[in-house]
């Protein structure tokens, strides 16, 4: 098998400067694909990222900004991306946010933010990148919903809703392109090892008064049969394997990376 089995393919991950979305871009980099990061910001400290990237895998790694609240930029940045390579073959759709609050309480400007970046951007970039990977003839649609995708937890109305709708969209975006060379998956990852998650487990620490150990797996992964965390890099590998011709076949599902978490 060639070391650089994404030769010629070019990926756009959405929210991809940080945790689980840079954890992939730098898994299709080291591949072969040509990456667009992405983000809202539009710092040195993002370009930079980009070309570190590049220089470590020798892919064409560039940053995009765009804010995926915002229906228009979703599409525009689909097509920026598409110009910017010569085309487009692999969106991952992993931009999201999280609020937690009773649905009582929960404020109204939070969930319509988490439902426009956790659900409608993948929407509004999957709508932008289907005619670009008929163009092509050959597409890889991976979205990332959350074990939340398939269960719930109470006081994450928005989060659960929208992974649920990505889950379902995804199943849509499968059977409109059944007879065609593109896919379309979802990857329902538990709790994930990101930089946010590490630096939560002091604080979680202090508040519990328990070591680091029994905080990891008798507070934050209490509800991880495996009592380990998923890590970016069996992320970046998951959607991988979606994007390599083994997965042909491999459309309309989800993949569970969750400890057995949705097995309970």
């Amino acid at each position: 098998m060639s070391d650089h089995p994404l030769s010629g393919k070019t990926a756009f991950i959405t929210g991809s400067n940080s945790g689980i979305g840079l954890g992939i871009a730098r898994t299709l980099a080291a591949r072969g694909a040509s990456v667009g990061l992405n983000s809202y910001t539009d710092a040195s400290e993002d370009h930079d990222l980009a070309a570190k990237i590049a220089a470590e895998t020798g892919a064409d790694v560039r940053y995009f900004q765009a804010d995926m609240s915002d229906a228009d930029a979703c599409r525009k940045v689909v097509d920026t991306v598409a110009k910017a390579f010569g085309g487009l073959d692999i969106l991952v759709n992993n931009a999201g946010i999280q609020h937690v609050a009773p649905i009582a309480e929960f404020p109204t400007a939070q969930w319509d933010r988490i439902i426009a970046i956790n659900l409608s951007s993948a929407f509004h970039t999957t709508a932008a990148a289907l005619p670009l990977m008929r163009a092509r003839g050959w597409g890889r649609i991976v979205n990332i919903a959350s074990a939340h995708g398939l269960t719930a937890s109470p006081f994450k109305s928005a989060y659960v809703a929208a992974k649920h709708g990505v889950v379902g969209l995804t199943k849509v975006t499968a059977l409109e392109t059944a007879e065609e060379p593109i896919t379309a998956n979802a990857v329902c990852p538990g709790y994930v090892l990101t930089p946010l998650v590490e630096a939560q487990i002091p604080d979680t620490m202090k508040e519990y008064g328990k070591d680091r150990e029994t905080v990891i797996r008798d507070v934050m992964l209490a509800r991880q049969p495996s009592k380990a965390f998923a890590t970016v890099e069996q992320m970046g590998g998951t959607v991988a394997f979606l994007c390599s011709a083994d997965a042909d076949q491999i459309t309309g599902t989800t993949i569970s990376v969750d400890g057995g978490w949705t097995a309970l």
